[in-house]
């Protein structure tokens, strides 16, 4: 008896040594892989932007715009790929493709990793409503605000009031956004989360705000559920003028 215990004992500490060890490599080593390619894929678009005759189709894999959120401090800021597939974002959040594309009416979707592999969307459940997430492209700044997170009108009025235009307060309130919340928690499977009018089918696209989801798996080290933050465009600059002032606070 004393001899299987003794078996059992090493076999659990094996285990343990290799669950610590795939920590490691998925918090530390993939981080590392991730910087390199977020790197690269940076400091290409920014060669693109800088010479207007290097302009070319946009193919999986390549970066586009950057990505702010500024309730994280001012050094979070990555390059967005195009793809949502697994090579695509080792490099950095990753755009839907069938989605829209920033500043455009409808939903502009990403996806990013929450562990390992860069982990830029590590802290999105921290996120509240108002909150900006700001994206750079090469011709513009735009600046979409967290939805509310309360589900009755008067909640969803009151938070939206803080950072939406009236008219985008009702739509949100009791129109046709009264559905979208800021953040929810949902499962892998519910792809109406990325719709251009998330988990609405059969709009007419030109009727619909600007919105912007990002997409992360829940909770941390898992990949059960699926955290959704739903915003919505608020501002629009152009690229030759001053940088958002939310940006500057």
């Amino acid at each position: 008896m004393n001899k299987f215990s003794q078996i059992c004992g090493e076999i659990l500490a094996t285990v343990g040594v290799l669950l610590l060890l795939f920590a490691f490599y998925e918090a530390y080593w993939t981080n590392i892989a991730a910087g390199r390619a977020q790197d690269e894929v940076s400091a290409e678009m920014q060669q693109r932007w800088q010479n207007p005759r290097s302009q070319k189709n946009l193919e999986l894999g390549d970066a586009f715009a950057n990505m702010y959120i500024p309730a994280f401090g001012s050094d979070f800021a990555f390059a967005v790929v195009e793809g949502a597939n697994d090579e695509a974002l080792l490099a950095g959040p990753g755009h839907y493709p069938e989605t829209q594309m920033p500043g455009e009416r409808g939903n502009f979707a990403v996806a990013g990793h929450r562990v390992g592999k860069g982990a830029p969307f590590n802290d999105l459940g921290n996120l509240n409503s108002c909150d900006a997430i700001v994206i750079e492209t090469r011709d513009s700044w735009d600046v979409y605000r967290v939805l509310p997170m309360g589900t009755d009108p008067a909640t969803r009025s009151q938070e939206g009031a803080g950072c939406l235009h009236p008219e985008q307060v009702g739509r949100v309130a009791e129109g046709d956004y009264a559905g979208v919340q800021g953040r929810i928690i949902t499962t892998p499977g519910d792809v109406g989360v990325i719709d251009p009018l998330p988990n609405v089918v059969d709009v007419n696209i030109d009727e619909l705000e600007p919105v912007i989801t990002l997409t992360t798996c829940h909770p941390q080290f898992s990949n059960a559920e699926r955290m959704i933050i739903h915003g919505m465009l608020t501002e629009s600059l152009p690229k030759d003028g001053p940088r958002p002032a939310v940006m500057e606070a």
